[in-house]
C-alpha cells in the first residue's frame, strides 16, 4: 500500500506524519482520515483551491490535473510547478511526499 508522508507544518502538523493509503483516495482524503485537517472550504468539490499542496515526491504517479484544476490553480497562494489541489489528486501506486502550503487565499479558516 502507497504511503504519504506529510512534512510538517506548524499549525496543521507539526510533527509531520506519515500514513498508508488505498491507491485512488485523495491527498485530502487521506489527511482528514489521519487528523491532518486541511483546508477543504468547498467540500473538495474542485471550487476553491484552500486545499492546494505540493507534491515534494512521487507527482508523477499521479493523474494529470484536469483543465478545471489547472484553472485552480492558477489563483492559489504559492503555487509552484508541483502544485495540486489534494481533494483531486489521487494516490497512483507510488510513496508521496506531501508539503502543506504556510498560507491560503482563505481569510477565515474552518474546521470541519
Amino acid at each position: 500500500m502507497p504511503q504519504i508522508i506529510f512534512l510538517p507544518h506548524e499549525e496543521i502538523c507539526p510533527e509531520g506524519a506519515a500514513v498508508e493509503v488505498e491507491s485512488g483516495t485523495s491527498i485530502c482524503d487521506a489527511a482528514l482520515a489521519n487528523g491532518i485537517e486541511i483546508e477543504h472550504a468547498c467540500e473538495k468539490s474542485c471550487a476553491c483551491t484552500t486545499c492546494h499542496v505540493y507534491v515534494r515526491e512521487g507527482l508523477d504517479s499521479l493523474d494529470e490535473a484536469t483543465e478545471d484544476e489547472e484553472d485552480l490553480l492558477d489563483r492559489a497562494w504559492g503555487l509552484e510547478p508541483d502544485s495540486r489541489l489534494s481533494c483531486q489528486a489521487r494516490v497512483g501506486d507510488r510513496d508521496l511526499v506531501v508539503e502543506i502550503p504556510r498560507y491560503t487565499i482563505n481569510q477565515v479558516s474552518e474546521h470541519h
